[in-house]
């Protein structure tokens, strides 16, 4: 198998990576920290640099591209720590391409692709803990449409965003739904997150709703799938970042008269981040190329990768803190924030013990990776 990029995907990766080193330098992240965890202005130029259409047609206004696109795109922004939810973009992209009706298409994906709308999931309640198929919000059909009450928490930039993607039961099922943040009846509470994004807890109260699909579990399933494969590659952009951060300090640093990276367990130590970034980021190729896989094997193949880029995560940001001594802690040095970051990824779309309980209850006849 051919795993080299080709030129159009490297000159994709370039023009991402440039953008992150001149124009999303960590004094603009700090800026946008500050002022809530959301820069506009930020995710625009995303939209101008045509990432927000990455998942969407041609005839949509996008770029018409796909998993091993979004891969790279993903990496480079994860190198930046970028606040702006992409991944979200992805997802609602990924799922009103393939699952909305027609005029629901026309009305969205342009508005994605532009820039001019964010369109984001909310499906996190409470109770659910991780399960997909646990849900309370209910919707209703009448002669006027749909309505849908629901509260949902921790919904990425819930309350700077557009509209949501709501799961909601209907009649003992699951449906997916698209609800306009400023529709009546709709209120978001905005808060900072660990890794100094925003997110909200949004509560919909007999809230008009347009229909996405009636297989509401097998769309929202995929839709988590997009955001684990989106997780995955970040990860690996803000692990690759931490260890090239990691690995200047110990070359820089002096004790004895000699710099740190000389002795030789801090050495052994760093070629174990090494050594836990490389197996990352196999498995978040193999997560991209398993993304348009059949619905079992995707799923398997999805909680794989999370389960080993979880336990990756971990490691090497518990490794640069540690290497780093007590300034890896303050939050005035850089390694801080990669640390939380990845905190923060790890529990994304579900953490490392969830997704070990998802291997162990997908696993068939054989263990194998490829099997």
């Amino acid at each position: 198998m051919d795993f080299d990029f080709s030129d159009d995907q490297e000159q994709l990766r370039d023009a991402v990576r440039k953008w992150v080193d001149k124009g999303y330098d960590f004094e603009r992240r700090r800026k946008a920290v500050a002022a809530g965890g959301f820069d506009r202005a930020a995710y625009n130029e995303l939209a101008e640099l045509g990432l927000t259409g990455l998942y969407i047609a041609e005839a949509d206004g996008g770029m018409g591209m796909g998993p091993v696109e979004g891969m790279v795109v993903m990496e480079e922004l994860g190198r930046g720590m970028v606040l702006e939810p992409l991944p979200q973009t992805l997802i609602a992209s990924g799922i009103l391409s393939g699952y909305a009706p027609a005029a629901l298409k026309a009305e969205w994906l342009p508005k994605i692709a532009s820039g001019e709308a964010l369109v984001v999931l909310a499906y996190q309640e409470r109770k659910a803990r991780y399960q997909l198929n646990v849900c309370d919000a209910k919707a209703t059909q009448s002669s006027a449409g749909w309505s849908l009450s629901a509260t949902k928490n921790m919904v990425p930039a819930g309350d700077q965003a557009e509209a949501f993607i709501v799961p909601a039961t209907v009649d003992g099922k699951i449906a997916l739904f698209l609800v306009e943040r400023a529709a009546a009846g709709v209120t978001a509470r905005g808060y900072g997150t660990q890794d100094g994004a925003r997110a909200a807890d949004v509560s919909l109260q007999d809230v008009p709703a347009q229909l996405i699909t009636p297989d509401g579990l097998a769309a929202l399933e995929h839709a988590v799938d997009i955001g684990i494969a989106a997780t995955c590659a970040e990860a690996v952009g803000v692990m690759d970042k931490t260890l090239v951060i990691t690995a200047e300090y110990l070359n820089t640093r002096k004790q004895f008269g000699v710099a740190i990276g000389s002795f030789q367990a801090l050495r052994h130590r760093a070629a174990d981040m090494k050594m836990q970034l490389e197996l990352a980021r196999s498995m978040s190729f193999y997560a991209c190329l398993k993304l348009n896989a059949p619905v079992d094997e995707r799923r398997r193949a999805l909680a794989r990768a999370k389960y080993q880029l979880g336990t990756s995560m971990r490691f090497v940001g518990q490794q640069a803190v540690q290497l780093h001594g007590g300034i890896g802690v303050t939050d005035e040095y850089i390694v801080s924030h990669y640390f939380k970051k990845l905190t923060q990824l790890e529990m994304t779309f579900g953490d490392t013990l969830h997704h070990l309980g998802e291997v162990s209850a997908r696993m068939q006849d054989t263990a194998g990776v490829f099997a």
